[in-house]
């Protein structure tokens, strides 16, 4: 089967961006990829990437063999493919770790489809890639997509309102209690940092996820924010964080370690984004995940290639600013892409250092199977190159069971202090919170 593809231009200041949003939100798989913006280092090529319609499908249910399955369907196709990684396939890399605490969402643990139709937009032109219709009558039947009443309710997306519904999963004092027994696993010298994390729920709750997901991506503007369609189950996420991209045979991952509250005037600004960059707590949880990932890639990359491009970089979004460094190396001849994710995967920066200690740790103190978050979206493309991103920032929704779920954490170290600990959780979730308010 041939993809077809044509480039079309766009007016200045077009809207095709929200009309193919709108178009797509009638299948029943999708992925919608938008990096608002954001270009260079973080960021994208793409302003947005859209694949809708299934082709071909990889569906793994459970953990194990996901990875090699995943492999057997990349090389099958060497077409786009895009889909995600459940935090919970570090069952299937390391197969002395589970998964058993509750889980109300139920997202599969691996998802990749082969879309009917890829549509890269950028400012000024969109490329429609089409395994079916042609091109250009896809262009034409999307510019002529008119706003419908179901995705475009902004201002309600709620069918039954959520706000009231939330609850916390870990009550706050119990939470404080977890922090000081961390720090007593961090004090015996079992890890040096693990990252801890928190759900909120609601249950028995109806939404409109695409409208739901418009709002919270309005309200980020996040490099790395995704819209994520399978059957009844919806990611909504508002990511600022790249797990891994691979050009050519570049490999570059970018860990978050270190968030402060953006301020309400300039001058509180510059001052806020300073305090970060200075924080010897932020600067030791960020350059211990450096080196995690270092290690990560050294795994796939040539001896020597590794390097850090950025140590300590403050990125300002919507909400916060952010501590995020840049890792590279270059790939070794003949690694499979899929090994490449293998090896580095479950990101750094969602675990803590040692890895496999840590995330034995998480399984023990947390009360959520993570799931979908803190695992990856993200697309392979036909040359093999992929780009994904962590998933945090991000409303859970399961449509068939009316459960929505949305998670938020931190680094502990052993100078946190839990109180801190548990508003820096609040701030990551405050998005989420607005958004559903």
């Amino acid at each position: 089967m041939t993809r077809l593809s044509e480039t079309f231009p766009l007016p200045l200041g077009h809207d095709f961006k929200q009309r193919a949003y709108r178009w797509a939100s009638q299948f029943e798989v999708v992925c919608y990829l938008d990096s608002n913006g954001y270009q260079g280092v973080v960021g994208s090529e793409h302003d947005c990437l859209l694949a809708v319609g299934v082709a071909s499908q990889l569906l793994q249910k459970t953990e194990p063999g996901a990875f090699d399955a995943l492999k057997k369907f990349v090389d099958e196709h060497q077409d786009w493919l895009f889909g995600y990684l459940t935090y919970d396939l570090k069952n299937d890399v390391e197969p002395r770790l589970s998964s058993k605490n509750h889980d109300g969402i139920g997202f599969p643990a691996l998802h990749f489809f082969q879309p009917e139709v890829v549509i890269a937009i950028a400012p000024q032109c969109v490329t429609i890639h089409s395994l079916g219709e042609l091109p250009k009558i896809l262009f034409k039947k999307i510019n002529n997509s008119q706003p419908t009443e179901r995705v475009d309710l902004i201002r309600n997306p709620f069918v039954i309102p959520v706000g009231d519904l939330i609850r916390n999963q870990i009550p706050r004092a119990d939470y404080l209690e977890t922090i000081q027994a961390i720090r007593q696993h961090i004090r015996r010298g079992d890890i040096y940092e693990m990252n801890f994390c928190q759900e909120f729920f609601a249950e028995d709750c109806q939404i409109e996820a695409p409208a739901v997901f418009q709002k919270l991506n309005s309200f980020g503007k996040a490099p790395f924010s995704a819209y994520y369609r399978l059957a009844d189950h919806y990611l909504l996420c508002a990511s600022p964080e790249r797990f891994l991209k691979k050009t050519g045979n570049r490999l570059i991952s970018q860990p978050i370690k270190g968030t402060r509250r953006r301020g309400l005037t300039t001058v509180e600004d510059a001052a806020l984004r300073q305090q970060l960059y200075l924080s010897p707590k932020d600067r030791s949880e960020n350059v211990m995940i450096v080196d995690l990932v270092r290690n990560d890639l050294a795994r796939s990359c040539r001896a020597g290639s590794v390097r850090v491009d950025e140590l300590y970089g403050i990125y300002q979004f919507e909400q916060v600013f952010q501590m995020i460094s840049t890792v590279s190396g270059e790939l070794l001849p003949g690694v499979h892409s899929v090994d490449a994710i293998r090896r580095a995967f479950p990101m750094g920066s969602m675990t803590g250092a040692p890895k496999l200690r840590s995330m034995e740790l998480i399984e023990q103190y947390e009360q959520t199977k993570r799931g979908l978050y803190s695992g990856a979206v993200g697309y392979f493309t036909p040359q093999g190159d992929f780009d994904f991103n962590v998933v945090i920032r991000s409303i859970l929704y399961n449509a068939a069971d009316r459960y929505l779920s949305f998670q938020a954490g931190g680094a502990i170290v052993f100078d946190s202090e839990p109180e801190s600990e548990y508003e820096e959780s609040l701030l990551k979730a405050q998005g989420m919170f607005k958004v559903l308010s």
